[in-house]
């Protein structure tokens, strides 16, 4: 079942509503709209994250997130080969 949904009154700079009633396609502007919101507080819920964790911890360093940088585009290689191999009939082994 979806969520129950109500109507809101925003008001947002005109270049910008219009940029979004292009981008917003079949699904509408009310969509494309929660959607960006959507995402802003999941940034927002993981800021918060990392600052409880930085002050546990401390502060991240410039390595560590190149480390999970390296370590993220690593696993996205391989997940884009293995794809591949399966796409093609033969095996990464």
């Amino acid at each position: 079942m979806a969520e129950p949904t109500q109507k809101y009154s925003i008001t947002m700079p005109r270049d910008i509503a219009e940029a979004a009633r292009t981008r917003s396609g079949p699904s509408g502007l009310s969509a494309y709209v929660a959607a960006a919101v959507g995402r802003q507080i999941e940034r927002d819920d993981l800021n918060e994250l990392i600052a409880v964790a930085e002050a546990d911890h401390g502060p991240i360093t410039e390595e560590e997130i190149q480390a999970r940088r390296d370590q993220l585009h690593g696993a996205r290689e391989d997940q884009g080969q293995a794809g591949n191999a399966g796409s093609t009939g033969t095996s990464a082994a």
